[in-house]
C-alpha cells in the first residue's frame, strides 16, 4: 500500500476510534438525563464511526490471527502501562496535579492487569475455561471470575462493578 495512503487510514482509524468512544460517552450522559432518544442517535453513530474504523483497520491488515491478536495485544497494554502511563503520571507528580496523578496511576494499574490477562490467554490458560468478567466502572480494573468487594485499584465499591458474561 502506498505510504500516504497508509497514513491516511491510520488517521482514519484514529479519529473513528475517538469519535465512537466519545459518542459512546455521551450516550451515557444522555441517559443520566433521561433522553433516551439521544442516547439511542448516539449510540447508532457510534457504531457507524466503529464501522469506519474497523474497515480502515482491514485495508491496514492489522487485524491478524486471534494468537497474534493476543500477542500484539498483550505487548501494547505491557508499552502503554509501563512506559507511557509512567511518563504521565512523572509529568501530573512534577506539575503537583494530584487528580491527574491518581488518574494516571490508576490507568498504569489497569492497563497492567489487562496484560496479565492476555498473557493467560497466550499460555492457554483461559480460552477452554468459561469465565464471568467485571469491570469497574471507575477506573476500569477487570476482575476474572468473582467481583470484589472493592476495587483493588481505585476502592470503588462493588456496585460500581458491571458484569460481562
Amino acid at each position: 500500500m502506498d505510504q500516504k495512503l497508509k497514513e491516511a487510514f491510520y488517521k482514519v482509524y484514529e479519529a473513528e476510534a475517538k469519535a465512537a468512544l466519545r459518542l459512546k460517552i455521551f450516550a451515557k450522559k444522555a441517559e443520566q438525563e433521561d433522553l433516551p432518544q439521544m442516547a439511542k442517535l448516539f449510540r447508532v453513530i457510534s457504531l457507524s464511526e466503529e464501522i469506519h474504523g474497523e474497515r480502515a483497520l482491514r485495508m491496514l491488515r492489522e487485524i491478524k490471527d486471534t494468537d497474534t491478536n493476543l500477542k500484539e495485544s498483550f505487548q501494547s497494554e505491557t508499552n502503554i502501562a509501563g512506559v507511557a502511563y509512567e511518563e504521565f503520571l512523572e509529568l501530573a507528580e512534577n506539575l503537583g496535579d494530584t487528580t491527574s496523578s491518581i488518574i494516571f496511576s490508576n490507568s498504569r494499574d489497569v492497563e497492567a492487569g489487562h496484560a496479565k490477562l492476555y498473557k493467560l490467554a497466550i499460555n492457554h490458560l483461559i480460552g477452554e475455561r468459561e469465565t464471568t468478567y467485571h469491570v469497574c466502572q471507575v477506573c476500569g480494573y477487570v476482575a476474572d471470575g468473582v467481583c470484589p468487594e472493592t476495587c483493588p485499584v481505585c476502592s470503588a465499591p462493588k456496585d460500581q462493578f458491571v458484569e460481562f458474561k
